[in-house]
């Protein structure tokens, strides 16, 4: 039995474009196979950005807030989950709930085109989706951080092709496993015991999908994506975020279709 969580948080984000996500996760929730659909009824549903930062999280209180409803709702769920939001933040709740059910053993696989490793005050605009990662690993903020947090050796980047300074160093003295676009095969080889898969659409190269708010060059094929994907064995979750459309997008759609075929389990 396969559960679609659809989380419509966009508050992560800094982007212009952010409140789309709102609507590219209840578009993607429609767009993937499952026998259940749940909503989780988030907080801040104004589509006003906020200049709002506190401790270097914009929006933070109503980010606090959703990470809770979410695992609310999460905790009455007892299926294969695919989170679709929304910006990246919302796979706190859902990654910490695959950590705490399989401890040590669980690999994270995080396909994103940015590595997500930004702390707190790093930002100047503060947004949480580029500091997703570190959050998991326990160095992020302290009302976002789960209460039991992963080892870097449990997680594994893919597709990443963009970072900034403070990033390449924490990737540095963390000895963090990052693969780019070239490598991607490599993120995949000898995986084994629970994974949890994280895809991030702006992994996609944008001149097949350019829904998402912030875009890189040079990215992987969906094709290439989906084969992986499927090959995959032990996956115990996973999540599709950052969808921005503006309109409908057949071809987009059924890259979304596709890839969530390969996720389901």
């Amino acid at each position: 039995m396969t559960t679609v969580l659809c989380v419509p948080q966009w508050q992560g984000s800094a982007s212009e474009r952010a409140p789309l996500l709102a609507s590219g996760a209840r578009r993607t929730a429609e767009l993937l196979r499952a026998d259940t659909v749940v909503s989780v009824p988030i907080a801040g549903g104004s589509d006003e950005i906020t200049d709002d930062i506190t401790d270097g999280i914009r929006a933070r209180g109503v980010l606090v807030e959703n990470l809770k409803l979410t695992g609310d709702v999460l905790a009455k769920i007892d299926d294969f989950v695919i989170t679709v939001g929304g910006d990246c933040g919302v796979d706190i709740a859902p990654i910490a709930a695959a950590r705490q059910r399989y401890g040590d053993q669980l690999t994270v696989l995080w396909i994103d085109a940015h590595p997500d490793v930004y702390g707190p005050g790093d930002l100047p605009s503060g947004a949480f989706h580029g500091m997703v990662v570190r959050t998991l690993l326990g160095d992020g903020p302290a009302l976002l951080t789960p209460a039991q947090t992963l080892a870097p050796a449990q997680v594994i980047l893919a597709g990443v092709r963009t970072g900034g300074a403070s990033e390449r160093e924490y990737l540095r003295t963390t000895g963090l496993r990052v693969h780019g676009v070239d490598q991607l095969e490599k993120a995949f080889d000898g995986l084994s015991g629970p994974t949890y898969v994280h895809v991030d659409l702006d992994v996609l190269d944008p001149t097949e999908f350019g829904s998402v708010c912030y875009p890189e060059p040079d990215g992987v094929r969906s094709s290439r994506l989906v084969e992986l994907l499927s090959q995959l064995d032990n996956v115990v979750g996973a999540a599709i975020t950052e969808h921005a459309p503006v309109g409908d997008n057949p071809g987009e759609a059924d890259i979304i279709r596709r890839l969530g075929a390969a996720l389901h389990r």
